[in-house]
């Protein structure tokens, strides 16, 4: 339950703020609506977990992301791009704070384990970011290249900008990833199979597969051809959820059940 509310609040988190982002006068509106609802549903199911689950997140939270995400569609529906831009911003801050929150909870409970666990403050607060970023960046970008075949004289700008973000994003999850193991490298010492294996999962797909695709993707819309970069963009999205799952599984001993 943990690693599937903590995943749910940074995956919200990135694809909102990559959303807030775009520019709204070269992307048409129902690129916004239509994605607020898929936030919505995030938000949904994150409220349902944490319902279950209070000791992973306050309820509220993911509750409001729902909410705000609702009003955001609803904005976006009547072309008040500004409210909309206001509220998906709201939507990311709402979710980030969450993740926080969430990790927060789990270091507090008397079924945590020892403080060896957990990186430095300062990673821990990054790492909801990073892995927040990599995820909504990637999966945002997905979505807008496949908003090009509704709408194929779109300005190919937006695109090319979220591939920029998503590039800046695999260096910072890189950056934040290689601390942790500077400051905790008993996984690469004395970890056990299991621990090797997802860490080797967390680079391999998460950041190195990703950073590759997203050269490829750049480098398709150079031709440009939209359709063969959200192609590439599709197999991102699959890297970096094998990844950021791969992270949180740890997770899942900080908190019994």
């Amino acid at each position: 339950m943990l690693i599937l509310v903590q995943f749910l609040l940074r995956l919200a988190f990135g694809l909102a703020l990559a959303m807030a982002v775009t520019p709204p006068r070269q992307v048409t509106s129902g690129f916004y609506r239509n994605h607020s609802y898929v936030l919505l549903g995030i938000g949904a199911l994150a409220t349902l977990v944490a319902f279950s689950r209070p000791d992973v997140s306050p309820l509220w939270m993911p509750a409001a992301v729902a909410v705000v995400s609702y009003v955001s569609a609803v904005c976006w529906l009547y072309e008040r791009r500004r409210a909309g831009v206001a509220a998906l911003s709201i939507v990311s801050v709402l979710s980030l704070a969450g993740a926080w929150s969430g990790l927060a909870l789990v270091a507090s409970s008397p079924l945590a384990q020892p403080p060896s666990f957990r990186a430095d403050w300062l990673l821990s607060a990054l790492d909801p970011v990073s892995s927040g970023l990599l995820l909504g960046t990637t999966i945002a970008a997905m979505f807008l290249g496949h908003w090009y075949l509704n709408t194929p004289t779109m300005n190919i700008a937006p695109l090319r900008r979220l591939l920029q973000l998503l590039a800046a994003a695999v260096v910072l999850r890189a950056v934040v990833c290689g601390g942790e193991l500077l400051l905790d490298p008993s996984v690469l010492n004395d970890g056990d199979m299991l621990s090797r294996t997802l860490l080797t999962l967390r680079w391999a797909a998460g950041i190195a597969g990703t950073a590759v695709a997203t050269w490829m993707s750049w480098q398709t819309l150079k031709i440009p051809n939209t359709q063969s970069a959200t192609g590439i963009l599709y197999v991102a999205v699959i890297f970096t959820f094998l990844g950021e799952l791969a992270g949180l599984l740890p997770l899942a001993g900080a908190v019994a059940g």
